[in-house]
């Protein structure tokens, strides 16, 4: 890790030894969020004598990343993913390019796989013996599994109106999981106090420093895949994301940052983030012009879980990432998300969850407010499969008819469907 120089404060800018501290700032507790300092030019001479690994997944780019090269790793492929270019979605909306970003590829089925294989693979090298979180599901279901590949135990806080499917695939990698009887925002605190007195690592977004350093490396893939060739990166011209926590836009920005430090990309591309109508406090402060830092919790009701958040634990770092690249928040109603999701599935063949969906439900509003140039090219990231919250998608579609088994009968239902 020689080549990360501090940690620092994303609230009063000041800066820590790596090591000297392990999650906030000591001078603004639980809120204050640092972030993870490098030597560009080190890194750069890294890579000029070895390049970048010959390897799948994210440990391709273990040259930007805070863990030491020889330091193991979980043996899950994480990353990697593809990105599929939707023309038929572009002509649709009135764009140049569409890029979807299916990150509900991971081996858990969400981008947050990214952080998690990042924090095991430090709770690995520090000899930490158990791994901790709150989420709302996929934070949860990422770090579980991933532990799991190295068999480490885990213990993870849930909010009891987790959908079951979630809260079952914890349950199945092994997990000790606490339903909680309240919010997400009750489930942080609680595990923030049991990871103070048990001692053990805790992985919470927004907390622990380094969730965003492994969300970053899904910026390095779409540009690099945007040139189709390996070791050559391109940037859009804007990259859309459900926002709720806003670790992932953070990430996001901060992937982009690196490369355009390195010299990899030739411009920062303009970030969009869509948050949830009942889940909307980044939205709210971006359309007031008020100092993140400042915000209050919020009630939040809506359908896309995932990106629910009454007090984003990552706020800074997210406005940043709009206001710094000339962006933009917008809102989508849990109508619109759900709506989202049999069209981006007939419109791509990727099923998404709600809180991915709300990506898409945002690109297509933008579009119809006249966000995008005509010769634009932009990449939605999908960032969670839809078979984490069937429940949720049997809402968006209409009901299959039972028919008999014998053709004859069956035939009046089938011509019905073709309208003959």
């Amino acid at each position: 890790m020689e080549h990360v120089t501090g940690l620092k404060c994303t609230i009063c800018g000041k800066t820590y030894a790596p090591g000297e501290v392990e999650y906030v700032c000591p001078d603004h507790g639980n809120d204050g969020n640092l972030d993870v300092q490098y030597n560009y030019e080190l890194i750069a001479d890294r890579l000029q004598e070895d390049g970048l690994l010959d390897v799948r997944g994210i440990w391709r780019y273990k040259a930007l990343l805070p863990i030491a090269y020889n330091a193991p790793t979980p043996p899950l492929l994480v990353g990697d993913t593809p990105l599929y270019r939707a023309d038929n979605v572009a002509k649709e909306i009135g764009v140049g390019k569409v890029w979807i970003k299916d990150d509900g590829r991971n081996p858990t089925a969400s981008l947050k796989d990214r952080a998690s294989a990042l924090l095991v693979a430090k709770a690995m090298a520090e000899g930490r013996k158990i791994v901790t979180t709150a989420s709302t599901g996929n934070a949860a279901a990422a770090l579980a599994g991933l532990a799991a590949s190295v068999q480490m135990p885990t213990v993870i806080f849930v909010p009891a109106s987790a959908p079951e499917a979630k809260i079952t695939q914890l349950l199945v990698y092994g997990a000790n999981v606490l339903l909680v009887d309240g919010t997400y925002d009750d489930a942080f605190e609680l595990c923030l106090g049991a990871t103070e007195k048990y001692g053990w690592y805790c992985r919470n977004t927004g907390y622990n420093p380094y969730t965003a350093e492994g969300k970053k490396t899904v910026s390095y893939e779409i540009c690099e895949q945007l040139t189709g060739k390996r070791g050559l990166f391109r940037a859009p011209d804007t990259i859309i994301v459900s926002v709720g926590d806003g670790n992932i836009i953070a990430g996001v920005h901060k992937g982009l940052k690196d490369m355009y430090a390195l010299g990899w990309i030739d411009r920062v591309p303009r970030l969009i983030g869509v948050q949830a109508e009942g889940s909307a406090a980044l939205y709210n402060t971006w359309k007031a012009g008020l100092d993140p830092v400042e915000m209050q919790p919020i009630e939040t009701n809506t359908i896309a879980d995932s990106i629910s958040a009454g007090l984003p634990r990552d706020r800074v770092k997210a406005m940043r990432a709009v206001t710094e690249t000339g962006g933009i928040y917008l809102t989508v109603s849990d109508e619109e998300i759900l709506a989202a999701i049999p069209k981006l599935a007939q419109a791509t063949g990727v099923f998404a969850e709600p809180a991915a969906a709300a990506t898409y439900a945002g690109l297509l509003k933008a579009a119809g407010e006249g966000v995008f140039a005509p010769d634009e090219e932009v990449v939605a990231l999908i960032t969670g499969n839809g078979l984490k919250d069937v429940a949720a998608a049997q809402k968006a579609v209409r009901q299959a008819p039972k028919v008999s088994p014998d053709l004859a009968e069956a035939s009046p239902v089938i011509n019905g469907i073709f309208g003959s």
